[in-house]
């Protein structure tokens, strides 16, 4: 354990240096709720007398076995972000830690503010959330590499091919399947996006009731932006319930009205099938899982009424 310590504040003191040479690394701190990165906010003193936040993301394994350039491509991606306007993080430094590609690492500058929508006003702040996707969506999306973001179609059509031995019956999970798989791919009724590719609260940040800063773009991909806005309509049903949800769907609507929502109903279904087999294993408390499980239900039966099958 001393030695990972050891190892950790050799690479903080290494990283600080190239960002802030002769700056003083006066605290590191594991951040809490990172699920595929380990995340660590570091202080700096500067030699302007300033100090300077930065958070430090290692990728996880199954992201850099996945793409040992997933670092580089999120540092890029967030470059592009930034200079265009949208609320990230800024962008400082990507690479591997000890100089070792299976340790990938993104550097960003810290953000202050509280993750999750506002509970007294949560239409409000679902609309605001739209605005905030809708910004994104409108970023050309040819202005990345060719094939620097992974197309979200194709994920999703690995996801189906990659069929469990058991299926989450509890979520309708053989049904979802049944239906996409027999419309995947779908024809393209929009111009791809550039994705977020888990947009939801959790991954946003707040203050004073305005959005701070999106962050976690590990799986932004490009493809159909109703992609990104169908995640967010089951996130927000299942937090703050349907009222919210129909807010949030009724601004971007608003804002995008010349987009086709013709294949929202599959992206709908693509969303419902991400939890599948997982929401037990999310430890949550039994009233919660239960009100999840029910939205979820009316979600996927919603989206099966829309597409003509309820």
């Amino acid at each position: 354990m001393s030695n990972d310590l050891e190892q950790n504040q050799a690479c903080w003191h290494s990283v600080v240096e190239r960002i802030a040479p002769g700056g003083k690394l006066l605290r590191s701190r594991k951040l809490e709720g990172g699920v595929s990165a380990e995340v660590t906010a570091l202080e700096v003193l500067e030699t302007s007398g300033e100090v300077l936040k930065l958070v430090v993301r290692r990728h996880g394994e199954a992201d850099w076995r996945r793409d040992p350039n997933v670092a580089r491509k999120e540092f890029e991606l967030l470059e592009l972000l930034h200079s265009q306007g949208m609320p990230v993080p800024t962008p400082y430094e990507a690479g591997g830690l000890g100089g070792t590609e299976e340790s990938p690492y993104i550097v960003v500058a810290y953000v202050e503010g509280s993750s999750g929508m506002d509970e007294p006003n949560p239409n409000g702040s679902a609309r605001r959330l739209a605005e905030t996707l809708v910004q994104l969506h409108r970023i050309d999306a040819s202005s990345l590499p060719q094939g620097q973001l992974a197309s979200q179609s194709d994920r999703v059509a690995g996801k189906l091919a990659d069929k469990p031995a058991k299926l989450d019956e509890s979520l309708d999970e053989c049904l979802i399947r049944h239906v996409l798989e027999a419309a995947w791919p779908l024809v393209e009724a929009n111009h791809d996006a550039i994705l977020h590719g888990d947009y939801w609260p959790g991954n946003t940040l707040w203050r004073d009731g305005a959005i701070a800063a999106v962050i976690d773009w590990e799986d932004a991909a490009t493809g159909d932006p109703l992609s990104d806005v169908a995640n967010a309509r089951l996130e927000i049903l299942w937090a703050y319930g349907e009222d919210a949800s129909k807010a949030f769907t009724a601004r971007y609507q608003e804002l995008m009205s010349t987009l086709s929502y013709v294949n929202l109903p599959y992206w709908d279904l693509t969303a419902a099938l991400r939890p599948a087999s997982r929401l037990s294993e999310w430890g949550l408390d039994g009233e919660t899982e239960r009100r999840m499980w029910e939205r979820h239900k009316r979600f996927v039966q919603q989206a099966l009424a829309n597409i003509g099958l309820g």
